[in-house]
C-alpha cells in the first residue's frame, strides 16, 4: 500500500470534470469519484466501532459525584462530532483522513479527569486542550514540542496506552477483577474468586478469539465485525439462558424495539470551561491538560504523515500538503469533542483502509462523514452492545498500539529504562499521566548522570520539573504549610 515509487513515468493527470473535481483535485491526484466513494465507505466500516467503544468507555465511568453519562446521548455526540469534523477535514484539509473520538484520550477523560471533578468540568478541560493545540499550531510551537521528546519515548507512550486500554478491556469484561476486603494479597484476580464463571465472561473470551483471528487474517473491519458478531451471540445467550441484567453490567443485550430513532443531543454544550480550576490544584490541572495535549498531538502527527505517505501525497521534501490547515482542523476537533461531551476527537489511522481502496482526496472523508451522520439515527443498535462484546476490541486495540514496542532500542539503557517505566507505570497505576511523568523524569535524570544534561530539550526539562512537583506534591505541601 505504501509503495508509491514506480519505474514507469507517471501518467499525466486527467482533466478536471467539474467544480467538485477541481476543488478536491480528484483527477489531478489520479483518482476517480468511484474510488473516493469506495474509500470513504471502507474507512467508515473500519472505524465505526468507535460508535460503540466510546460510549462504553465514557459511559462505564463515574465522575467525582457518582454521575454516569447517558449511553444514547454519547452515541449521538460521538457520531455528530465525527461527522462534522471528518467533513471539515475533507473540505478544508483535502486529505482522505477521518476524525472521531480518540481511543486512549477517552480513557484519560474517563479514568483520570472524571474521578477528580464533574463530567462538565472534565469536558471543559478537553476544550482547553483543543484550544492549546490550536494555539500551538498557529504559533508554530507544535512542531517544536514534537521535537523536544525523543522518538522512543513517544513510542513508549503509545505502548503504555495500549497496555492500559487492554487492561481496561479485561476489567470491564469481568475477566480480571479486584480482590475485595483483603490486604497484602495480589490486587487483581482471574474472574470471580480466581475462576471464570458465567455466560457474559464466556462471550468476552469468544470475542477475543474471534477478533484476533479476524485481525490475523487481515479482514477489513475486523474490530467492528467482532463487536457485531459477539453482540448477536450475547443477545441469543441472554434470551435462552435468561441471565439477570446485572450480570452484564450497565448494558444488557436485548433485541431493540426500534432500529432507527431520533438522535438525543442532550450532552451537546454540557461543559464548563473553567470549572476544573475549583476542583483540583493548578499543578495537577496543568499536567492533566498536558497529558491530553501530548497524547492527541503525537498520535495526530504520526497519523497525518503516515496516511499522506500511504496515499503518495508527500512532496519531494516529505511534507504533507495543507499541513497547517490539517493540524488546525484536528485541534478544532478536540474542542468540538469536549464541547459535545464526546471526549477529544483526533485523526484515525484506520483511514488507511480507505487509502487502500484508492482514496486520495478529501472527498473520501466527506463520504465517511456523511455515513457518520447517518449513524446518528441508529442509536438503538449501538446501545444494545454489552461491555463483554465490546471489550475484545479494547484488547485488540491495545495489541495494535503495543506493536510499536519493537522500535525501541532495548540495548540502550538511557532510553530503554525511561521507556520501560513509561509503559509499566500506566497500567500498574491506572494512570496515563503517571506513566508519562515517570518516563520523562527518568530520562532527564539518566541523561544528567551520564553527563548529557544539555542534550535534554528545555521544554522536556520544564515538563520534568512539573512532574517532579506532581509526584512530590504531598511533602511539598507539608513543607509549605499548605496542610
Amino acid at each position: 500500500m505504501s509503495g508509491q515509487v514506480t519505474d514507469k513515468p507517471a501518467a499525466p493527470p486527467a482533466p478536471a470534470s467539474g467544480p467538485v473535481d477541481r476543488w478536491f483535485r480528484i483527477s489531478e491526484r489520479g483518482s476517480t469519484f468511484a474510488r473516493e466513494i469506495r474509500g470513504g465507505f471502507a474507512t467508515f466500516f473500519t472505524m465505526a466501532y468507535i460508535l460503540v467503544l466510546n460510549p462504553i468507555i465514557l459511559g462505564g465511568a463515574t465522575d467525582k459525584f457518582g454521575h454516569h453519562l447517558s449511553g444514547p446521548q454519547l452515541v449521538t455526540a460521538t457520531a455528530l462530532v465525527a461527522a462534522v469534523m471528518t467533513v471539515a477535514m475533507g473540505v478544508g484539509g483535502n486529505l482522505p483522513l477521518a476524525i472521531a473520538a480518540g481511543l486512549g484520550l477517552n480513557a484519560v477523560v474517563a479514568f483520570q479527569l472524571a474521578p477528580l471533578m464533574s463530567w462538565q468540568d472534565a469536558m471543559g478541560l478537553v476544550v482547553l486542550e483543543g484550544l492549546v493545540i490550536c494555539l500551538l499550531v498557529v504559533t508554530g510551537l507544535r512542531e517544536a514540542v514534537m521535537h523536544s521528546i525523543p522518538q522512543p519515548l513517544k513510542q513508549a507512550i503509545s505502548v503504555g496506552i495500549g497496555l492500559f486500554i487492554g487492561f481496561i478491556g479485561f476489567v470491564d469484561a469481568g475477566f480480571a477483577t479486584r480482590i475485595p476486603g483483603e490486604t497484602g494479597a495480589v490486587p487483581v484476580q482471574l474472574g470471580d474468586g480466581g475462576r471464570l464463571a458465567g455466560w457474559p465472561v464466556l462471550v468476552f473470551c469468544l470475542g477475543v478469539l474471534l477478533t484476533v483471528a479476524l485481525v490475523a487474517r487481515k479482514v477489513r473491519g475486523a474490530i467492528l465485525l467482532g463487536i457485531v458478531a459477539m453482540t448477536v451471540v450475547a443477545i441469543v445467550i441472554n434470551e435462552i439462558a435468561a441471565i439477570k441484567p446485572a450480570a452484564w453490567g450497565l448494558t444488557a443485550p436485548t433485541v431493540p424495539d426500534d432500529i432507527v430513532s431520533a438522535p438525543d443531543f442532550g450532552l451537546i454544550g454540557s461543559f464548563s470551561l473553567f470549572g476544573a480550576f475549583e476542583q483540583i490544584g493548578l499543578i495537577t490541572l496543568v499536567l492533566l491538560v498536558f497529558t491530553l495535549v501530548l497524547s492527541d498531538f503525537f498520535d495526530t502527527m504520526g497519523t497525518v504523515v503516515g496516511i499522506s505517505n500511504e496515499a503518495g501525497l508527500l512532496d519531494d521534501k516529505g511534507k504533507v500538503p495543507n499541513l497547517g490547515r490539517v493540524l488546525l482542523i484536528d485541534g478544532a476537533a478536540a474542542v468540538a469533542g469536549g464541547a459535545a461531551s464526546a471526549s477529544s476527537n483526533t485523526s484515525y489511522i484506520e483511514s488507511a483502509a480507505g487509502v487502500g481502496e484508492g482514496a486520495r482526496t478529501g472527498f473520501a472523508s466527506v463520504v465517511t462523514g456523511a455515513l457518520f451522520a447517518g449513524a446518528l439515527f441508529l442509536t438503538p443498535l449501538a446501545t444494545v452492545v454489552p461491555a463483554q462484546a465490546a471489550a475484545p476490541a479494547l484488547v485488540v486495540v491495545g495489541f495494535l498500539l503495543m506493536s510499536q514496542v519493537r522500535h525501541i532500542d532495548w540495548e540502550r539503557y538511557e532510553i530503554a529504562i525511561p521507556a520501560f517505566l513509561t509503559i509499566a507505570v500506566m497500567p500498574f497505576t491506572y494512570s496515563i499521566t503517571n506513566g508519562i511523568g515517570a518516563g520523562f523524569l527518568a530520562y532527564a535524570v539518566i541523561q544528567t548522570v551520564l553527563g548529557k544534561a544539555r542534550q535534554v530539550h528545555p521544554l522536556l526539562w520544564g515538563t520534568s520539573v512539573l512532574f517532579a512537583v506532581y509526584f512530590a506534591i504531598d511533602p511539598v505541601e507539608q513543607l509549605l504549610g499548605v496542610k
